[in-house]
């Protein structure tokens, strides 16, 4: 296996970096030009600990628990480690250190300084201090002799010395440096080394080489260089086992050589070709770390490609899973924040602390033995690393450093196991908290506010402070007790804390909206069980607890239902009525975890709607934020950073909606997610520069981030609008979902979609006529509304595409049959009510009475919009244009809902005759499959076709090319009735045509027993007499011509012919003068014709003007009675 390179880390503001490992390898240590020492568990530590040393830190040194800073106030320091306690100054210079070491066993200490000294001091006795003059420039850099006798030196006159220790004098110097008047100025700092055990030889890089020369005699022994090397090194390290020497360049170049052999076995070029300053060899494993001149981290794994499988370890997923998730260590950090990708840290059976436990490791690089003592090996295990022995057995000394880890001691000899290995299960969290163990840190951040916790020592208290001040006002709470989960709602504050030896674990809840006195309640939580999840929904609370109880209470206290879960929650979130609890289904293994989630609701019917069905997680993730969008849509995001959404137009599944790893600058930032919008589409987080999650101070700013599926292509035309369309899709899912359940909803937001779905498949539609796709068309056309398919079929035709234009008029027939078959459950129901309304019509009765808002809602947005749509018709050739949108929800609710009479009424534009009343008619007939029979505008749209008349707008947007069958013509009555999106009259109107099927009687019952009828006027009553005539002496007129032409012929007739066809129209109303009052219609003829004049160029457009509002809604939709085949 080859090795591997980590994404680098951001680590120290810009400037000399020094880094080191710790004895055990169990962490990095790093110091830079910001002042601080950063201990970092892992590379992928998202919280290293941070210890200021002072204002810049120039190197730092650590063993036996004690680290050594050199710092900018010419000091050398000393810390404890790792708690980062000063421990007094061991040594000062004139000017500032530029390097500290150890010698090997940690008992004294060397700084070379900028003012040309070098220092030995006693780490125990700081008085015992020997100074070393001779260097005519600063000191770059020191090398103790692993014997103490040597300790050699570099600097900036160009020169390297080697002194010896006892009596302070210098042994040997070599010219071999260019010489400079400051460490800035120096081509290298020439970071030199001594080979570890025997001290043989001293390795100093010199230029694009490393030059090593042999103890004692001091001669050049070799050259080591390759041609990767283009600039000068900085520095170089040896492998704990003197065996493999590495070097840094100037230009990013990390060169490894065999020394033994000479050859390099390693390369590597930094991502940014930053200088390398830093190298750090881990004691146990193949891995080295690095740092450079802006403050970043890496590590290099696995060096040396798998000669030595168990140096690998270190890349094992299990090792820091173990420390994140599980076990008893508290100091370890939370879960929350580590990547379980890799480590510097030895497993716990190095430590020695666990020894009794088999370490869990990935695949079969290091298997878990147990043997019969400290001594033995289990002879698989030597086996298994056998391919150790060939080159490496000579150099090891007995004290394991870079072979066999310590093993576990066992009474007996067991089998391997060799099969995957478990995850260890992720530890509960709340959304929007940051790690519990943190001093000053969020309890939670949503969409209501913010709680802050303060733990330190001067004080624990709880900060809360709301996003709208007018919910409620910032709160300061102290923290006697101790919570460590914390939720917020717009009615209340939960918080709850574990329990202690002498106290139980506690719910305590703030209820600041209510309306009496006594605001706060707490339960405890029986003997053994605490809380370990908190959340607040609407009305009601809940927390589940390590027993595996859910527990809900009211927000006012009272205790409600109990549940039991069927494994250890992870985090839960609440929503209105709605809840959402994530747990443990099982183990999972290889890094992934096993999750389960269950939905419910809370409400007046109490109901499960997901059962714990499998948490999809991205691989090798775990779950970091849960919650609910702000319009009630459950999501959650895993440590990849995918954001996944419920999709309930698909069976409540779950969709990726956004990568926010996408939107990072560095491998090591995040965004941590505070909250979901649907509408508009909105994800909000806080962007965090090399960590996963914020500090309090300063106040994180809010990102916003855009939402993007992953669908395939998205850089195309056609693929951006699909993956456009479906996000419209799912974003909008909740609109019906709110419906449904009662909840108040934005009618606009929904109009709005249906309008952009619809454009986005004519568009889509277009592009495929283009390419010639007529099958795709088809697929599209499948997905349109009745009315954008009759906008398709025109384009087709326009297109020439006269076969595509056939298939899409069948298409819209069928899909107005499947529709009326799917409303037939209902329509017993509605036929109740006709009849119920059938003799009682003097006033609406409550269900059938629309909503008069809607009515004019609809009205005036229809009116608005017919004009945009008339102009999207002549556009559409040009599709890809910016333009206004055509697709308004009033056509889209209503065409969608009342099939039958939409096919009808996709009859050529203005051919219909709106004066004829269906039920005096022969049964229409449905549209044949003809090509153009279904080719109009859709019903609003046609609203120009008779204003054209008048206001002499626009030519027609097609012409019909045959004349229409009479018999369809009489369907038409039934669209000039106002359609409005109210469900009872959806229902109604087919209701009303299955009536027209069955009963003449009951249908001439309900006309003749309406007031609320338009009356027909004298010309309707004329017209429909003498259209016969018309069409003899004028056979090829259209609908608007034959009303043009009628209208001109009765407006010769004198006032007496014309108010003898009124009165005859009059004579055909049941309560002619309720109607007359009602209408208030002008009884003049002169005004009544006017009227008709005008409501008849209206009328011929299928415009839907507004009818009184007090209409019966059964009785409008009388004039829908008419047989269908």
């Amino acid at each position: 296996m080859s090795s591997a390179q980590k994404p680098m880390r951001y680590g120290h503001t810009e400037g000399h970096t020094d880094v080191c490992f710790d004895d055990t390898g169990s962490c990095i240590v790093t110091c830079g030009s910001d002042g601080d020492v950063r201990i970092w568990e892992n590379l992928d530590d998202d919280d290293p600990k941070s210890i200021n040393v002072g204002e810049k830190a120039y190197s730092c040194s650590l063993k036996n628990g004690r680290l050594i800073t050199a710092v900018s106030n010419n000091t050398v320091q000393i810390h404890t480690f790792p708690e980062g306690a000063p421990d007094g100054i061991l040594t000062r210079f004139t000017m500032n250190a530029n390097h500290v070491i150890f010698n090997s066993d940690g008992t004294k200490v060397a700084a070379g300084s900028s003012d040309f000294m070098v220092k030995i001091v006693e780490v125990t006795d700081s008085s015992k201090q020997k100074t070393f003059r001779g260097h005519e420039a600063p000191v770059l850099s020191l090398s103790f002799d692993p014997r103490d006798v040597y300790l050699a030196s570099a600097s900036c006159d160009g020169s390297v010395r080697v002194w010896k220790i006892t009596d302070q004098t210098c042994t040997t110097s070599w010219p071999l440096l260019q010489k400079c008047n400051d460490v800035i100025n120096a081509k290298s700092i020439c970071r030199l080394g001594w080979q570890p055990g025997s001290g043989k030889l001293l390795a100093i890089p010199v230029d694009k080489a490393v030059k090593l020369y042999r103890r004692e005699t001091w001669d050049s022994k070799f050259d080591l260089s390759d041609t990767f090397i283009t600039q000068p090194l900085n520095v170089v390290t040896w492998s704990p086992c003197g065996q493999y020497l590495a070097a840094g360049s100037v230009d990013g170049s990390l060169v490894v050589w065999n020394v033994e052999t000479q050859e390099c076995i390693e390369r590597m070029k930094h991502e940014k070709n930053y200088s390398i300053c830093g190298l750090a060899w881990h004691p146990k494993y193949r891995q080295i770390a690095y740092t450079d001149t802006e403050g970043n981290l890496g590590l290099l794994e696995n060096i040396g490609g798998g000669k030595k499988p168990n140096d690998k370890a270190a890349s094992t997923v299990t090792k820091d899973y173990n420390d994140l998730f599980d076990g008893e260590d508290d100091d370890f950090l939370n879960g929350d924040m580590i990547e379980p990708q890799s480590s510097p840290k030895a497993g716990a059976s190095e430590d020695g602390a666990d020894d009794d436990v088999l370490m869990p490791t990935s695949g079969h690089l290091r298997r878990a033995v147990i043997d019969d003592d400290d001594n033995s090996l289990d002879i698989g295990m030597i086996k298994a690393n056998s391919n150790l022995y060939e080159k490496e057995d000579d150099d090891y000394d007995d004290d394991q450093t870079g072979g066999f880890p310590a093993l576990p001691p066992s009474s007996t000899q067991q089998p391997f196991y060799d099969g995957p290995m478990p995850t260890p299960k992720q530890k509960p969290f709340q959304s929007g908290s940051t790690p519990a163990h943190l001093t000053h840190r969020f309890m939670v951040w949503n969409s209501v506010g913010i709680i802050r916790c303060y733990n330190d020592e001067q004080d624990n208290a709880i900060d809360i402070e709301f996003h709208d001040t007018s919910v409620h006002h910032a709160t300061h709470l102290p923290n006697s007790l101790n919570h460590t989960m914390a939720d917020l709602s717009t009615e209340a504050i939960l918080l709850a804390c574990e329990s202690t030896d002498e106290l139980a674990s506690k719910l305590h809840c703030i209820h600041f909206s209510s309306w009496d006195a006594n605001k706060e309640w707490t339960v405890d939580m029986p003997k053994d069980e605490d809380v370990e999840a908190i959340c607040l929904g609407q009305g009601w609370a809940a927390c589940a607890t390590s027993a595996l109880l859910v527990r809900v209470f009211t927000v006012g206290g009272v205790q409600k239902e109990i549940f039991s879960l069927p494994g250890p929650v992870v985090s839960m979130a609440g929503h209105g009525e709605q809840s959402m609890i994530i747990y443990h289904r099982g183990t999972g293994f290889d890094g992934d975890q096993c999750l389960g989630v269950q939905l419910m609701e809370l409400g007046k019917k109490k109901r499960q709607i997901l059962h714990g069905e499998p948490l999809s997680l991205t691989k090798k993730s775990y779950l970091v934020w849960i919650g609910f969008s702000a319009e009630g849509t459950p999501c959650y995001v895993d440590s990849e950073g995918v954001v996944r959404m419920l999709n309930r137009g698909l069976g409540n599944t779950w969709i990726p909606v956004c990568n926010t790893r996408e939107h990072c600058k560095g491998k090591s930032d995040h965004y941590w997610v505070i909250g979901i919008h649907e509408n508009p589409q909105q994800l909000r987080c806080i962007p965090c520069k090399g960590a996963r999650f914020p500090p309090t101070l300063p106040r994180p700013a809010v990102a916003i981030l855009s939402f993007k599926l992953p669908y395939c292509q998205i850089t195309t035309e056609k693929g951006q609008m699909e993956e456009q369309y479906w996000r419209s899709v799912v974003f909008h899912n909740h609109v019906d979902y709110l419906s449904k359940n009662g909840y108040e909803f934005d009618e606009n937001a929904k109009s709005q979609s249906v309008k952009e779905q619809q454009e986005l498949l004519m568009k889509l539609f277009a592009l495929s006529c283009k390419l010639e796709r007529e099958f795709r068309c088809v697929e599209l056309a499948d997905l349109m509304t009745q009315t954008v398919v009759n906008l398709a079929i025109k384009y087709a035709s326009r297109s020439r595409k006269l076969n595509l234009a056939q298939r899409l008029s069948e298409m819209a027939v069928e899909k107005a049959s499947e529709l009326a078959a799917a409303q037939e459950d209902e329509e017993e129901e509605e036929d109740f009510r006709k009849h119920l309304n059938a003799g009682y019509s003097n006033s609406a009765t409550e269900w059938s009475r629309p909503p008069v808002r809607n009515v004019q809602q609809d009205q005036d947005m229809e009116d608005a919009e017919s004009s945009d749509a008339y102009e999207e018709a002549e556009e559409i050739p040009e599709v890809h244009k910016q333009r206004s949108n055509p697709f308004s929800k009033g056509v889209a609710s209503a065409e969608v809902t009342t099939p039958k009479s939409a096919v009808i009424a996709s009859s050529s534009q203005g051919r219909v005759n709106p004066f004829k009343v269906s039920s005096n008619k022969k049964d229409p007939v449905v549209p044949s499959g003809n090509v153009l029979d279904t080719m109009s505008r859709y019903s609003k749209k046609t609203s120009m076709s008779g204003s054209r008349a008048v206001n002499k707008q626009n030519p027609p947007v097609i012409k019909p090319l045959i004349p229409k069958p009479k018999s369809k013509q009489a369907s038409a009555a039934s669209f000039f009735q106002t359609r409005i999106p109210n469900s009872s009259e959806k229902k109604g109107e087919e209701r009303e045509e299955k009536a027209g099927n069955e009963s003449p009687e009951v249908k001439v019952t309900a006309q003749e027993n309406t007031e609320n009828r338009r009356p027909k006027t004298g010309f309707q009553t004329w017209l429909e007499e003498n259209r016969a005539n018309i069409l003899i002496d004028n056979p090829d007129l259209n609908e608007a011509e034959i009303i043009k032409e009628g209208m001109n012929r009765f407006r010769v007739m004198s006032a007496e012919e014309r108010m003898v066809w009124t009165e005859k129209a009059k004579g055909g109303t049941a309560n002619d003068l309720a109607e007359d009052k009602k209408r208030k219609r002008p009884t003049a003829d002169e005004e009544e014709t006017k009227k008709d004049q005008e409501q008849k160029s209206e009328d011929s457009s299928l415009s839907k003007k507004s009818k009184p509002l007090d209409q019966s809604a059964n009785v409008r939709l009388s004039a829908f009675a008419f047989k269908q085949s």
